[in-house]
């Protein structure tokens, strides 16, 4: 069986390639997936792609794999980045991380190798597993609850799914961390990368700055109607943050954003939870399997290792859900993913 992994430089899909060797699998091809940020953004300066692929290459080298690059800069523009950017113009808060996996991992990458490759191999945090009653194959959380990535393949379809394989994702974070050490891999003292995946080293604010620039308008309290002072453009900012406003006498967290005035709206730590809520729409939901068949289940509303007891009421591709407590950070545009229990059932959209 032929196997094409997706290498990243990164230590999890190292040992994932490893463990794959120790299994006895022989036929692997490794990938690494150039994207169009590293050529194209004027902003990157020297190449930040560099280091990833020396150590991608090293990998390779001690595991005795060949290594293939296949450029996807294209494709990366027109199917993320650019609707990416559409969103966080009209305000809301874009999952592109989720449509990476969707729509480039698993979809142009499954397009662009030989259909000899059986299985795509790669370093996510997520489980498959059967019901033994159906063919359907399902999603299932990793059992570390801070790295699980079920979130962010909550898009994936059968299909998809099929040909997938997660080698680590039986594992908890420490554990793969002492198999780099056994297996004494090139990177297995690098750290872990952060970020939006195709931003890699690249800070969010300069990747929003570079395509939509600055648009001065107010920051002012929600509760008094006080302009605390200037911002660059409503589009740095989502709902629930707190990170970087800056602002005297807090914190502050971003409560709200007026797109026609220009304006962001932010609440004083000690009145944040006041803004929280516990209701939301969803639309575009997507389910891996088939659609849940009770309204009891639980839901994300953004990567992290919290559940939260939901009720999601159902209208053909749209719902209403109603979370057990109330959150401040419920931002448009961001997916809110299903699960019942271990299982990740598929996402939706949240609406305005």
């Amino acid at each position: 069986m032929s196997i094409a992994i997706l290498l990243s430089g990164g230590v999890d899909s190292s040992v994932a390639l490893k463990l794959l060797q120790e299994e006895g699998r022989s036929e692997i091809t490794a990938f690494y997936l150039k994207i169009w940020l590293e050529d194209d953004a004027a902003f990157l300066g020297d190449c930040p792609w560099e280091d990833d692929l020396g150590y991608v290459r090293s990998v390779c080298d001690q595991a005795g794999v060949p290594l293939e690059i296949i450029s996807l800069q294209s494709e990366y523009r027109e199917r993320i980045v650019d609707f990416a950017v559409q969103e966080l113009k009209a305000g809301r808060t874009p999952s592109p991380d989720i449509q990476c996996n969707e729509r480039i991992k698993f979809g142009v990458f499954y397009d662009r190798i030989d259909s000899s490759y059986e299985i795509v191999a790669t370093g996510h945090y997520a489980q498959i597993g059967t019901d033994g009653s159906t063919d359907k194959l399902h999603l299932l959380r990793a059992p570390d609850p801070v790295k699980d990535q079920t979130y962010f393949l909550s898009r994936l379809s059968q299909g998809q799914l099929q040909r997938i394989c997660f080698p680590i994702g039986h594992l908890q974070k420490s554990e793969v961390r002492q198999h780099a050490e056994q297996f004494d891999l090139p990177n297995k003292t690098r750290k872990d990368s952060q970020g939006i995946c195709f931003l890699g080293k690249v800070r969010f604010s300069e990747f929003v700055n570079y395509h939509l620039g600055e648009k001065p308008g107010k920051v002012i309290d929600k509760d008094s109607d006080r302009v605390l002072g200037p911002h660059k453009g409503y589009w740095y900012f989502t709902i629930g943050q707190r990170q970087g406003l800056g602002f005297h006498g807090g914190p502050w967290y971003v409560t709200g954003k007026d797109i026609d005035s220009n304006i962001v709206y932010v609440s004083h730590a000690d009145r944040y939870r006041e803004r929280a809520r516990n209701r939301f729409k969803v639309h575009d939901l997507h389910w891996i399997a088939e659609p849940p068949d009770k309204r009891e289940l639980q839901v994300r509303v953004r990567h992290g290792p919290t559940l939260t007891d939901c009720i999601l009421e159902m209208d053909e591709n749209a719902g209403n859900v109603t979370m057990q407590h109330d959150d401040p950070g419920i931002a448009p545009g961001q997916s809110a993913v299903f699960y019942d229990g271990e299982e990740c059932l598929g996402s939706g959209v949240i609406a305005e």
